[in-house]
């Protein structure tokens, strides 16, 4: 059978935005240690949102987003409010190669809840994938699950929940816009559902907002994860939906870890283990199993 990758035109979009959402973790890392964990999210969708709505406008698209008002609003929460709250807490006590490697078990749950919401039973080897990717999570987090405060004051144990609380929300929004938001344009599912997330987030956001004005460098950092990580990303995200559906595009959580670590280690002097490579490796052939990854790369 002809390969789909090196031929589709959606390739270059799909590498692209592995490489941005991989530069989000040290982002939100840079600006979470200033900010704060709910001041972070709440200013990357804010950003996102200025930086989107003109072009929203621009475009005619302002009625659309009006119809969909509701849904993008509920969207805007499980995809970017509750998951960006989650992922910057956890970077206050954990690496970005490991948040990173956590964020790859997105289509593992997006596979449970299309299985339970949409009615999208897995058989055979999906099954099988779903237990060793999260047997791999098990692993990776069985030797992180520390509970016990460390010298910061936090517990990593809390933080690797957290990022698999933030892969939940991507899984079920996922199907969520493949249910009630198909044939909507991208540009207005990434405009709503920052909106969304702005609107949900604002009062957390002013009520826990740092005594300290943070510095240029934490402000640069929120500023590049609104208008790269989210904005412009969103945008080839919900494009790729369209183009691939929710459970191909999900998989695009396999190159971002790759691209975190890579950031990690040269800007932050992250090290990574043996033991998270393999973890991680584990987690992948899950995940390329529970979402027939083979079957996606075929015609």
């Amino acid at each position: 059978m002809k390969q789909v990758l090196p031929h589709k035109p959606w390739l270059a979009e799909f590498i692209l935005l592995a490489a941005i959402w991989g530069a989000s973790f040290l982002f939100m890392r840079l600006g979470a240690a200033e900010f704060g964990a709910l001041p972070t999210a709440g200013v990357r969708v804010a950003v996102a949102s200025v930086f989107l709505l003109p072009l929203l406008v621009l475009r005619g698209l302002w009625s659309e987003l009006l119809r969909h008002r509701k849904k993008l609003l509920l969207l805007g929460m499980l995809n970017s409010g509750i998951p960006f709250a989650s992922i910057s807490f956890a970077l206050l006590s954990i690496s970005t190669g490991l948040s990173s490697l956590l964020n790859a078990t997105v289509p593992l749950f997006g596979a449970l809840v299309a299985w339970v919401w949409l009615k999208d039973r897995p058989h055979g080897l999906k099954i099988i994938g779903l237990l060793i990717g999260f047997v791999g999570v098990a692993m990776l987090a069985w030797g992180k699950a520390s509970f016990k405060p460390d010298a910061s004051g936090l517990a990593s144990g809390w933080a690797v929940l957290a990022c698999l609380l933030a892969s939940l929300c991507y899984g079920i929004s996922a199907s969520f816009t493949r249910r009630y938001l198909s044939g909507v344009p991208s540009l207005v599912i990434a405009t709503g559902s920052q909106i969304g997330a702005t609107v949900g987030l604002c009062l957390p956001t002013l009520w826990l907002w740092p005594a300290q004005n943070p510095s240029a460098q934490a402000w640069l950092a929120l500023l590049a994860v609104g208008i790269l990580c989210t904005g412009i990303a969103y945008v080839l995200y919900f494009r790729l939906i369209e183009k691939v559906g929710a459970a191909g595009s999900l998989t695009v959580t396999f190159l971002i870890p790759v691209f975190a670590v890579i950031y990690g280690t040269i800007f932050l002097g992250e090290s990574v283990t043996a033991w998270m490579l393999l973890c991680g490796a584990i987690i992948l052939c899950g995940t390329a199993l529970s979402v027939d990854l083979l079957k996606l790369r075929r015609h």
